[in-house]
């Protein structure tokens, strides 16, 4: 008999017994949290499954939004040996930001002294494929499909994936939360904490107009202050992405059009101008994404632990979402492993690192939306000001 597999309970009358395969952990979500936890996990020669609803690598991968990646992942993607991969990748450096935020002006913030260098507007679909390449180049197997639940609550833990429409059992010791902001596993074991009603409102803008001699060569982040929320726009390899963070509740329903995002982007005075040279008749439709910080309390347990957005997410004035997935996956992955050595404290450890880092986003959090006086009477703005 295969070591993967063992027999499934005797079947009734009528039935097949059928195998049911076995793994010492099945990690859902393929997304740099998943990826990097499977590749933590396969590396210690554990045998590891990772389920991902997109696995696919044929034809263009849609425009996926979160595409900064700060200097200090550099010396992570070293530790993890995937730094050549990484660095011979088609992403655009990010040289540092611009940000009118307090006043009109413009502030720049250059890397140019960050000990670890530039940072990154990543081509995301692509940077989410390497990572899961690694992973299975590893040893982990890769499926696609969804993770539904993961039972502990009478013989073996189990878990439910979904794969082609249909659900299958898996015998699997640990399961890796790395779904996102759902948390399908975490939401069932722990309260989610949520931070406020912040939304993403965003479009890639790719189509020059015609005749245009200059291209679009401005690599900064750009970050713009507004009554009702924030704007900000990058560079990244297939165009300009242009998004607009506000409330959910304040939204202004005509940003659900291309006609109604442009004028919304019409008040702003240097968003606007980055848009100099696009063509307003080839505006794409907005996509709206949660953009809320949360919280996972706890974050792991007997048999599971949760990763990136799952465990904690940020506000994206942060910058930190893709580096937090990568280090809470890593950290995620060893403790998983120590975990299936008999040495349960890592998850106390885990937790630990987590209040860590949930400290000092909340304290940052707090002092950069303080600096941002001008519209203290303003909903969203009221909501923020608190002193740090």
């Amino acid at each position: 008999m295969n070591a993967g597999t063992r027999p499934a309970a005797p079947a009734k009358a009528g039935q097949r017994s059928q195998a049911v395969e076995r793994f010492e952990a099945v990690v859902a979500g393929g997304g740099p949290a998943g990826a990097v936890a499977a590749l933590v996990l396969a590396r210690a020669g554990r045998r590891v499954l990772l389920v991902d609803r997109h696995t696919d690598r044929q034809g263009p991968s849609p425009f996926k939004v979160g595409e900064t990646l700060p200097p200090a992942a550099r010396p992570l993607l070293h530790d993890l040996g995937l730094w050549p991969g990484f660095a011979a990748d088609a992403h655009l450096r990010c040289p540092g930001t611009y940000a009118s935020w307090g006043s009109r002006r413009l502030h720049g913030q250059s890397h140019l002294y960050d000990p670890n260098g530039h940072g990154w507007h990543l081509d995301r679909s692509r940077f989410d494929a390497f990572l899961r390449d690694a992973a299975v180049a590893a040893g982990a197997q890769l499926r696609k499909g969804d993770v539904v639940r993961h039972v502990t609550d009478a013989g073996e833990p189990r878990t439910l994936i979904r794969e082609q429409g249909l659900v299958k059992e898996l015998y699997c010791d640990w399961v890796v939360d790395a779904t996102g902001r759902r948390a399908v596993i975490g939401r069932q074991r722990a309260l989610r904490r949520r931070q406020d009603r912040l939304v993403a409102v965003f479009a890639l803008f790719s189509h020059r107009l015609p005749g245009r001699r200059t291209e679009d060569v401005e690599l900064r982040t750009l970050l713009e202050a507004a009554p009702q929320g924030w704007w900000y726009t990058a560079r990244v390899p297939a165009g300009r992405l242009v998004a607009h963070l506000t409330d959910a509740d304040l939204t202004d329903p005509a940003l659900r059009t291309a006609e109604g995002f442009l004028g919304a982007v019409a008040p702003t005075r240097h968003i606007r101008a980055r848009l100099d040279g696009y063509d307003p008749a080839h505006t794409p439709e907005p996509r709206w994404t949660a953009a809320h910080g949360l919280r996972l309390s706890p974050p792991a347990g007997p048999g599971w632990i949760a990763a990136g957005d799952a465990a904690i997410a940020f506000d994206p004035l942060s910058s930190q979402g893709i580096l937090t997935a990568l280090h809470t996956g890593a950290r995620a992955g060893r403790a998983a492993h120590l975990c299936l050595s008999g040495e349960t404290r890592a998850l106390a450890a885990y937790t630990a690192f987590l209040d860590r880092i949930a400290d000092a986003y909340d304290r940052h959090h707090a002092e950069a939306y303080h600096q941002e006086q001008r519209w203290r009477t303003h909903a969203f703005w009221q909501r923020r000001q608190r002193s740090p």
